[in-house]
């Protein structure tokens, strides 16, 4: 795997992981400078396995707490991440 790259356009954002030519993406829009909604996380049949969509959910928080941003969890594989974790649960909201 390789590092995990942060792309944001206007109100949307994307964390990415590449590796042997895949691409795993966790898609999040942006609502104000201290909330974000978690949209969807897609992870390709070839990366499956890998851990790869936790390892950018785990992104997903670091940043979020660093930047003192709170989740709003609307993809599927995010809530589940965040049951998980009770750890994380001072970024969702």
């Amino acid at each position: 795997m390789t590092e995990i790259a942060r792309e944001i356009t206007g109100t949307k954002g994307r964390y990415v992981l590449r590796a042997d030519g895949a691409e795993a993406e966790l898609t999040y829009s942006i609502l104000s400078p201290t909330r974000i909604i978690a949209d969807h996380t897609g992870v390709p049949d070839a990366m499956r396995g890998t851990g790869a969509g936790r390892q950018l959910v785990e992104r997903l928080v670091a940043d979020a707490r660093a930047e003192g941003v709170k989740i709003v969890a609307l993809c599927p594989f995010v809530k589940a991440q965040a049951r998980r974790h009770p750890e994380w649960a001072d970024v969702f909201d």
